[in-house]
């Protein structure tokens, strides 16, 4: 869905690569994603919703020093936060946003964006969570807010140079932050 309506009142959390949040507060998670996925899991009797930024399906490196910059971890403690705040794995269900192909250079068929798109749906299917929802791919970054309290998901398409611009500095700025994995730049 496009354009998130206001819902006064209503605590936001704003979660960057390598976070993970859950909840059963009815609170609006926040993420910008370019080439990284955000996978949102919610329980819909118990009410609690949380979501994961990872930035690639595994470390090249074996034990990373911030395991939920990359999938296979991120999804896991996701999960646990989702169990610690209630929700029963049986019940949960998932929304997949994100992998898109926003770098100037060449697209390659097995880069970044189609690693983490094939990681998460391959995640998901092979533990069972039913996948309700999914914007996935392109060429766009996205702006996604997350209800943890109805399961609803918004997701803004980002087109303007100046929110792209913003973007690519954030991530910049967070790879300075963060050692280079592997043969993976980080941008």
């Amino acid at each position: 869905m496009i354009g998130a309506p206001r819902r006064i009142g209503l605590p936001q959390v704003t979660i960057y690569i390598g976070e993970v949040y859950a909840t059963r507060e009815p609170t609006v998670i926040k993420t910008l994603l370019g080439s990284c996925v955000a996978v949102c899991l919610w329980d819909p009797e118990m009410r609690v919703g949380g979501m994961n930024h990872f930035l690639l399906p595994r470390s090249p490196n074996g034990a990373p020093e911030d395991p939920a910059r990359f999938g296979v971890h991120a999804m896991d403690l996701l999960i646990c936060e989702m169990q610690k705040a209630g929700a029963d794995r049986r019940r949960l269900r998932a929304k997949v946003f994100g992998g898109a192909h926003v770098l100037a250079m060449p697209e390659e068929e097995d880069g970044v964006p189609s690693q983490n798109i094939a990681f998460a749906l391959e995640f998901l299917r092979r533990d069972g969570f039913r996948l309700t929802g999914e914007d996935l791919g392109g060429y766009q970054a996205r702006r996604v807010h997350f209800h943890t309290d109805t399961g609803r998901a918004f997701v803004q398409r980002i087109t303007s140079a100046t929110a792209l611009s913003r973007l690519a500095v954030t991530e910049q700025q967070h790879a300075v932050q963060r050692p280079a994995y592997g043969e993976v730049t980080l941008f």
